[in-house]
């Protein structure tokens, strides 16, 4: 029988503790043992991401209100944060609280997700405000860092505000010491008003060079950027480093990973962060499917370590 991480008591417990004791956040909080580091001892991050709810994408494989199923989700969370070679989360404050209430971030690196105001399918969503954690609420709160989605759409005048909007994250999270996690990319309209992600290299190599000159500073800048099919061009547009996004899941989770394992060689890349595709596998077996993305990111940190131990 699997063991269920979020039982009856444990569930009934953060129920109460959410309406009798909001005090507790901030408690939690403050005692939360950080990690002391963001990238861990095999140079690399893994991170699993949890904010797509905050923007109203709810949406997993074969049900459009996957997400919306919080407990579920929470328990998906749980089983992932086991894994001894997750360092952490990316999530929006209400799931990065109910984890810090659960005792589920201990020792983990943490990264508050900043702008959800682009909510999925409606019209304004390339005008991406700031709607989670800003700059120096990550700070007090004790976070590693924060992350920004930055959609780029030529045609959509919303994409200059939230380039602006970005830029400002940088620069406030920079001052602070904290990690700012940048996640440039580039969208294109249909004349039927579809948008749809642009995989190519020219356009994503296009989004990291945006991203990179955002704020004063990229002494403390990250990039999250989607796998495709062509990354040296991609990844070597840049000397920050960069973790690989999960992005929606496909039809065959093989496939994605092995994407994956592709663009994780690449010198700037540093890690993983993924969300749905892992936790909500084909079958369900979350964490098989961590352990599986796991191995690929240990198996690139290897081969990177390999190079260099021969490098002249």
């Amino acid at each position: 029988m699997i063991r269920d991480p979020l039982p009856d008591d444990r569930w009934h417990e953060l129920l109460h503790v959410r309406a009798t004791r909001p005090g507790a956040v901030a408690d939690a909080y403050a005692r939360r043992l950080r990690p002391g580091r963001v990238v861990g001892d095999r140079g690399t991050l893994f991170l699993v991401a949890a904010d797509h709810a905050a923007r109203g994408a709810l949406a997993v494989p074969g049900d459009p209100l996957g997400m919306a199923d919080r407990r579920d989700l929470l328990r998906r969370l749980l089983l992932a944060l086991e894994h001894p070679d997750v360092d952490g989360l990316l999530g929006s404050p209400d799931v990065v609280e109910e984890l810090l209430l659960l005792g589920a971030l201990e020792g983990k690196v943490v990264i508050g997700s900043m702008n959800r105001g682009g909510l999925y399918g409606a019209s304004w969503t390339m005008d991406d405000r700031f709607t989670g954690y800003d700059a120096a609420g990550a700070a007090d709160c004790g976070l590693e860092g924060g992350k920004m989605l930055l959609r780029i759409d030529d045609t959509d005048a919303g994409t200059a505000r939230t380039i602006e909007g970005c830029a400002n994250a940088v620069t406030g999270l920079a001052a602070r010491g904290l990690l700012a996690m940048v996640e440039p990319l580039p969208y294109a309209r249909s004349a039927d008003g579809v948008l749809a992600l642009q995989r190519d290299s020219a356009s994503l190599a296009r989004a990291v060079t945006v991203a990179s000159g955002l704020g004063t500073t990229s002494a403390y800048t990250w990039l999250k950027l989607p796998a495709c099919d062509d990354p040296a061009a991609v990844f070597g547009a840049t000397t920050l480093p960069c973790v690989v996004l999960g992005g929606v899941p496909g039809p065959d989770p093989e496939h994605d990973l092995a994407s994956w394992s592709l663009a994780l060689r690449e010198p700037a890349v540093r890690g993983l962060v993924v969300g749905r595709a892992l936790l909500y596998p084909p079958g369900g077996d979350v964490a098989a499917a961590v352990d599986a993305a796991a191995r690929a990111l240990r198996t690139a940190s290897s081969s990177e370590h390999e190079q260099e131990a021969v490098a002249p």
